[in-house]
């Protein structure tokens, strides 16, 4: 299967991804190959914090997991404003602040979005 079979569809512009149906806010292109990797490994870590914090029905770490996951979707440009409504450096703000604060293991920086992670 070639890596292009793998991929969601996506909308015309590019700005979507569309899974069983549904319009998914596309990751900014933009964002660099590594830096794309290294956000999703800490989108992913913190999706499997969220589910430990509500199996261990422990709030405070579920709020913090949350701002955790809020914070990769903001840097990959998932959430918060839209990535084609920004200028490039504010893009290239929003992905190296984004990464600095999960790596530094801060939970939520950046714009407020909406949805769940």
């Amino acid at each position: 299967m070639t890596d292009d079979a793998q991929r969601p569809a996506r909308t015309p512009d590019g700005r979507y991804v569309i899974v069983n149906g549904r319009r998914w806010r596309a990751t900014d292109p933009q964002v660099p190959q590594d830096v794309a990797a290294r956000l999703r490994s800490h989108l992913m870590a913190a999706r499997r914090a969220v589910a430990a914090a509500l199996r261990a029905r422990d709030p405070e770490a579920e709020r913090a997991t949350r701002a955790r996951v809020h914070t990769a979707k903001v840097a990959l440009g998932e959430r918060g404003t839209p990535w084609w409504d920004q200028r490039e450096t504010e893009r290239r703000a929003r992905w190296s602040e984004g990464l600095a604060a999960l790596d530094e293991g801060i939970g939520n920086i950046g714009e407020k979005g909406t949805g769940r992670g």
